[in-house]
This record gives structure tokens, C-alpha cells and sequence, in this order.
């Protein structure tokens, strides 16, 4: 690194701007808040069937149901595909701690394993971590792109495991032309704020082709209640609200334009950066040919990470360490014991950009001069 002059003009781009997803859309969340309290319609009204049917259609998948969040998803999707006591199930440290945590609330053994390069679990990690007591792999979706799902089904066939994705990260995302959270039995997806698709407060998804584990997340996230309203299990109140349904539903109409602008956002960064040997991006958007990455996340791995955090902050720009820079494996009071030498190297060197729908081209090229700027290769 050589010296690093402060820009002229500094800029203010956070890294995410929470108010702008209301001010983009103000009038239509209004128009929609007085629609529905008008109508009374707060808790499972036709708002949300519309939207779990839309839902579906843009995911070809056959059943969407609708939950308070996507933590509790997880929890409803291992529980509905037969997870539960005594049964290992093998997931990516690289993941946000409620992937972990709805394995041990379902009450089976979550057991970390190591990311690839491509930040996303590593197939090999997962056949070497399989015992006797395997049931089942969790993939996380991780930053809007889809794991290598023909590997993670081969294995799964293999041991004749269940696959239930995390894909909280990645609605839309394609492997194949295949949707993230179509490839296993059943998945949970996000519509936390600062996702792509987010709603204003909690909520989340189950996606299904499977009739009966429909049937039993159905159950399970409304008291356990079946469709002639009898209790026919323990469940849990996890409902994702009427008013939030109606709210996505709007939002789900714009959602290839908001796909489109991420992966141009993507590609400002893969042109402007990719020339930087101190860096390494995430896989441009036309990298590919099997995948269709979203970039819910931009995620790179940069040498002097925290300098250049540091620097950007100085500068105004707004990044952030993904877990608050700590994989799942690393809490140790939860019991976890288990070293990812992979993982471990990436934490110290992953860091995100700002990627949403409140930047612009300028606000891109600002980012990308004052890192060029850090590492002495302005052009």
C-alpha cells in the first residue's frame, strides 16, 4: 500500500439506507396501509393467499407459505421434512447464527463445516462431516447466489439425506435456471428490510413441492391447528402479517427491474475493481453460464481489511463484516468446538460493499476510486 491521499469531495454513501426503501414507494405503501386497515384485514386474509400464490408462480414451485420470519421458517421447514432429536444436520459456518439456531430449536445437532472459495459450502466438507447420524444438509444461499446443488444432491442421494435450504438471501437467485429454494424438500426464505425483497419488519417464507410437508409447516406455524382448525400437533404462532403480505406483493411486481439493477451494480464493481490484485470479488454476473447471482450482498476479500475499512468510513462510505465478522463455529458457549481453517482465513479478510437499490452509478464509482485510491492504483 502506498499513500493515501483523502478525496477532495468526501460523499456520504451508507450502506444501507433504510428510509429510502419507504421514501421509494411512499405513496403505494400508503395507498396500501389504508386499504387494508380499512378492510380490517390484519391476519391471514386474502392479501397474503395472493401473495404466497404469487410467490409460487415466480418461483415454480408448488406451495409458498407465509411465516412471522425466516429463522422461524427454517425452524417450521426441518420440523415439517422429519428433522428433529438425535439427527446430525451439516451446514456452512459462513451463515447467519439462526441458520444454527432452528437446527438446535428443531432438536437435532447443527455440525459446521467450511465455505470455498466462492464463500458458499464446500461440497467435499460436507461428504467428510457425514456420520451415521447424518439426516440431513442445510445449504445457505449465501449473498443472492446458489450453491452447487448438483454436488450437494449427489451427496444427499448418496446417504439418503433430506436437504432443507436456507435461502433467506437468495429469492431469485438461479442454478440452472432453477430457483433457490426449489432444489430441497423444503426451504425458508426472508423478507427482512434490507433484503431484496423486503417488507417493513419481519417476515419469511417456507417454499415446498412436497403436499405433505406443506400440510405440517401449515399446521405447525399456526398452533398447530390443521385446515378444520383442530390441534393436531404442538405449534407455534409464526404468521407472517396480512399487511406485510400486501406490501411484498407490491414490491414482487418490480422484482426482475430490482434483480437487473443489483447485477449492473455488480458489474460496475467487477470493471472498475477487477484490475486490483488486492481484492478478490464475488463472480461477475455473466461469469457463468449455470447461475443467475442476485448479489443480495457484495462481499469481496480485501488484503488490510480492516485499514481499508477504516479508510472507506473516512471517506463516508458505509461496509460492513457479515456476522458481525464471526463465523457460527467461533461461540463457543453454544457448544461449538470445531475449527475451519478456511473459514477462519476468509473472516479475517471478507468485507461488504454498499449494494442496494438507494446507489447510484456515481455513488459506485466513488466506492471504487476511494479503494483503488487505498491500495495506490488510482487510474
Amino acid at each position: 500500500m502506498t499513500s493515501m491521499p483523502v478525496a477532495t469531495a468526501v460523499r456520504s454513501v451508507p450502506f444501507f439506507d433504510y428510509a429510502a426503501i419507504f421514501s421509494a414507494a411512499e405513496e403505494e405503501f400508503v395507498r396500501i396501509f389504508r386499504d387494508v386497515g380499512r378492510r380490517g384485514a390484519f391476519i391471514k386474509q386474502r392479501d397474503l393467499a395472493e401473495f404466497e400464490a404469487e410467490l409460487a408462480r415466480f418461483l415454480g414451485a408448488r406451495y409458498v407459505l407465509g411465516v412471522g420470519n425466516a429463522t422461524d421458517g427454517l425452524e417450521i421447514a426441518l420440523l415439517a421434512a422429519g428433522i428433529g432429536p438425535g439427527h446430525e444436520v451439516i451446514f456452512c459456518s459462513h451463515t447467519m447464527l439462526a441458520t444454527a439456531a432452528a437446527i438446535h430449536f428443531a432438536g437435532a445437532i447443527p455440525i459446521p463445516v467450511d465455505c470455498g472459495p466462492d464463500h458458499l459450502i464446500w461440497p467435499q466438507a460436507v461428504e467428510a462431516a457425514i456420520t451415521s447420524r447424518t439426516r440431513a444438509i442445510l445449504p445457505t444461499q449465501l449473498n443472492g447466489r446458489t450453491c452447487d446443488m448438483d454436488a450437494l444432491d449427489a451427496i444427499a442421494a448418496r446417504h439418503g439425506l433430506v436437504i432443507v435450504e436456507d435461502a433467506a438471501q437468495a429469492l431469485g437467485s438461479r442454478y440452472k435456471n432453477r430457483c433457490a429454494g426449489t432444489f430441497g424438500e423444503a426451504s425458508a426464505i426472508s423478507f427482512y428490510p434490507a433484503k431484496v425483497l423486503g417488507c417493513l419488519g419481519d417476515g419469511g417464507a417456507v417454499i415446498t413441492d412436497d403436499a405433505a410437508i406443506y400440510e405440517r409447516a401449515a399446521e405447525l406455524c399456526d398452533f398447530g391447528k390443521n385446515r378444520e382448525g383442530r390441534v393436531v400437533r404442538w405449534g407455534f404462532n409464526s404468521r407472517l402479517d396480512n399487511l406485510q403480505a400486501a406490501f411484498l406483493s407490491m414490491q414482487l411486481q418490480r422484482y426482475e427491474h430490482v434483480m437487473a439493477r443489483r447485477r449492473s451494480i455488480a458489474s460496475m464493481y467487477q470493471q472498475m475493481l477487477g484490475d486490483v490484485p488486492e481484492v478478490i470479488l464475488p463472480p461477475a454476473p455473466e461469469s457463468g453460464a449455470r447461475r443467475y447471482d442476485i448479489y443480495q450482498n457484495y462481499e469481496i476479500e480485501a488484503e488490510q481489511r480492516d485499514q481499508l475499512k477504516a479508510y472507506l468510513a473516512d471517506n463516508g462510505i458505509g461496509t460492513l463484516l457479515q456476522w458481525g465478522g464471526e463465523p457460527v463455529h467461533s461461540h463457543h458457549a453454544l457448544g461449538f468446538s470445531k475449527e475451519l481453517p478456511y473459514t477462519e482465513a476468509l473472516f479475517q479478510r471478507m468485507l461488504m460493499l454498499p449494494m442496494n437499490m438507494s446507489i447510484g452509478d456515481d455513488d459506485v464509482e466513488y466506492v471504487c476510486d476511494r479503494i483503488r485510491c487505498f491500495y495506490g492504483r488510482s487510474q
